[in-house]
């Protein structure tokens, strides 16, 4: 599988370190990161990133303007928004503002990879997404231990 740079956006630092984190398990790659709708659009324009995923809540100015902001520029921008439960109305709008789909908190491995992929019109096969995530982490973990071991 190809790796796809990803903009993170949220106001949150522990969420996007462990999106971040979730994500780099999968093999993407964190192009950057983003704390505000300001800093996500200009962020954009820098990285041009394959992916964003985008907090709907934030300072500033929320994923929904910014989301409506990147696609007016940038029409093919790939937007996943990031929410939590009770905000379905926002969600709704966020995908009328052009967002490919949306992942809720607190997030699921699955759920987010089947997300990103749908947004790049990949096809998910369920036992191949799972034995897939098994396997990155397994990887990883792996990495990280030797990684670590190396260290000492």
């Amino acid at each position: 599988m190809d790796s796809l740079n990803i903009l993170i956006v949220d106001d949150s630092p522990i969420i996007t370190r462990k999106l971040g984190m979730m994500l780099e398990q999968f093999g993407y790659q964190i192009a950057k990161t983003a704390a505000t709708g300001r800093e996500a659009i200009a962020a954009y324009r820098v990285c041009k990133p394959d992916i964003v995923t985008m907090d709907i809540t934030m300072p500033d100015m929320d994923g929904i303007e910014a989301t409506r902001a990147i696609m007016s520029e940038f029409p093919d921008a790939k937007i996943v928004m990031v929410t939590s439960h009770g905000q379905e109305k926002m969600v709704l709008d966020a995908l009328k503002a052009g967002a490919k789909g949306y992942v809720l908190k607190p997030f699921q491995d699955h759920k987010v990879y089947e997300a990103i992929q749908k947004a790049c019109k990949r096809v998910v096969l369920q036992d191949r997404l799972h034995a897939e995530i098994a396997q990155r982490k397994a990887q990883h973990e792996a990495a990280a231990k030797k990684q670590a071991e190396v260290g000492q």
